[in-house]
């Protein structure tokens, strides 16, 4: 999942789960606030939650039972409200919710519930306020007061006025007590809420951050020894993924160049000991001369013949280490073209036959492909792979009678050379590496059979940059087999 996507979704789930949960907690506390003044108040639960919110709804609740009975007696017997002692009783029942009873007749107070120094300060001191419903009065002095009047007359006619008050101020205490509730509630959400917050970023973005600053300090220092894993299908975790992809390639470009650096040292000293032993024999030579060792005109044709054989040996090493230096940098300019196959090949037989007839070595050439078979290739750069390939199997043919086989196979789209050879063969051990550069099977640095090792790599380079593979079979004591393919010519084909 994006990291986009993760901040959308956790920002809408930040947004509802506290308001939801600060939702609950109002809820279930302001239950429990108005579930604690039922029972200390003993108002009855008819009135549902809204009497909570509502303050004159829930005081005017407190003392329905009382109000209700003070009703009757107004409209049934309205006298019995001058009775001091039934007055006193309906008091004593207000004063379990902290209230009180006040009675006026005529203006003048019949009754008062509480003892005050000003009897009438109470009831002169209410304000009206014109949002709240008809009869409840709030009294806003220093002890303030909820009150509800009711008006009726006596059995002599007189106006009669009951008042019930009750101490808001003993209220107060359990509303803040909610409300305090509410606000350390919400604060607790939000501190949640912002820890989640934490917990995400930290996991999705600043752990991860941190082990890429660890893999970079480590490639600073030049450790590649290591490894870093995405946990996360997010960008975090691409960027991990890009970045291990970076280490192992980096890591195998060092490889690949510690191995590059080792193979040059090794192509310098074989080339060094390759050009010191025909100099060394040149040399030789050419002091025998000059010193009249070679008294006779045959010895003398026979120096200089051997000097030339081994000035060829020399260029023929100059050349090869030019042509691999031109290869291993890419500077060739191949110049592809239409190839008929079989007159292609009977030329090369053909030049190539001369100089194994003079090594006592046979050839021969078996072509099924159709004459009329056209291919893509440089001739010049093909016929040296074809040259390099029976070079060198001429040199470690042993038999008395060698000899090399061309074939040609026809594949659906490609050519497949082969050239056999009846010499010693190649150790399985060996096999894979006969087409690395300076490789040599024979690992005497005297062997007469010389050469730079650069031949058969060569092959290799110049057949892939034709867009075609080269491999070997070979068994030991019997021969070896070098097969590599070439392209066919398609009329719709984008050659490059």
């Amino acid at each position: 999942m994006k990291i986009l996507t993760k901040i959308k979704i956790f920002y809408v789930v930040l947004c509802i789960i506290p308001i939801f949960l600060m939702g609950l907690a109002v809820i279930l506390i302001s239950t429990m606030g108005m579930n604690a003044i039922q029972e200390k108040y003993g108002i009855g639960r008819g009135g549902g939650i809204s009497s909570y919110y509502n303050p004159f709804v829930m005081l005017q609740n407190m003392t329905e039972t009382i109000d209700k009975n003070l009703e009757e007696t107004m409209e049934d017997n309205p006298d019995l409200l001058e009775n001091i002692g039934y007055l006193e009783d309906i008091n004593s029942e207000l004063s379990k919710y902290s209230s009180f009873l006040v009675v006026k007749k005529s203006g003048e107070i019949l009754f008062l519930g509480q003892n005050t120094s000003n009897p009438s300060e109470v009831i002169d001191e209410a304000y009206y306020d014109m949002n709240i419903e008809e009869g409840n009065l709030v009294i806003l002095s220093e002890h303030p007061y909820h009150m509800r009047q009711k008006t009726f007359r006596f059995g002599d006619g007189s106006i009669g006025e009951i008042f019930i008050m009750t101490n808001i101020e003993q209220l107060m205490p359990r509303i803040q007590s909610a409300a305090i509730q509410v606000l350390m509630v919400i604060g607790l959400i939000f501190v949640f809420a912002g820890a989640m917050l934490v917990f995400w970023l930290y996991r999705s973005v600043i752990r991860p951050v941190g082990r890429l600053k660890m893999a970079a300090e480590n490639i600073k220092e030049g450790n590649l020894n290591f490894s870093i894993q995405a946990e996360k299908n997010d960008e975090i975790g691409e960027l991990c993924t890009a970045f291990e992809e970076m280490r192992v390639k980096l890591k195998e470009q060092i490889e690949i160049s510690m191995q590059y650096e080792k193979d040059n040292k090794e192509l310098i000293s074989n080339i060094s000991h390759d050009l010191k032993t025909p100099i060394t024999a040149i040399k030789g030579y050419i002091e025998g001369i000059m010193d009249g060792v070679a008294d006779t005109p045959e010895k003398q044709e026979k120096y200089l013949k051997t000097i030339y054989t081994k000035a060829t040996d020399m260029e023929h090493l100059i050349e090869e280490l030019f042509l691999f230096s031109k290869l291993d940098s890419n500077s060739i300019a191949y110049s592809f073209q239409k190839v008929n196959l079989n007159d292609y090949f009977n030329d090369c037989i053909e030049e190539i036959s001369m100089d194994l007839e003079r090594r006592n070595i046979g050839l021969g050439f078996f072509n099924y492909v159709d004459k009329n078979c056209v291919i893509i290739a440089d001739p010049e750069q093909l016929k040296r792979v074809i040259i390099n390939i029976v070079e060198n199997s001429a040199k470690y043919i042993e038999n008395p009678r060698g000899l090399i086989n061309i074939r040609l196979h026809d594949e659906p789209e490609f050519i497949q050379v082969e050239i056999e050879d009846n010499g010693k063969g190649i150790a399985p051990d060996e096999l894979p590496y006969i087409f690395e550069r300076c490789y040599r099977t024979d690992s005497s640095r005297n062997s007469s059979k010389g050469g730079s090792g650069l031949g058969l790599s060569i092959a290799k380079k110049i057949v892939e940059e034709h867009g075609g593979r080269i491999w070997a079979t070979s068994k030991v004591g019997i021969g070896t087999s070098v097969c590599f393919v070439l392209r066919k010519y398609e009329e719709n084909r984008v050659y490059e």
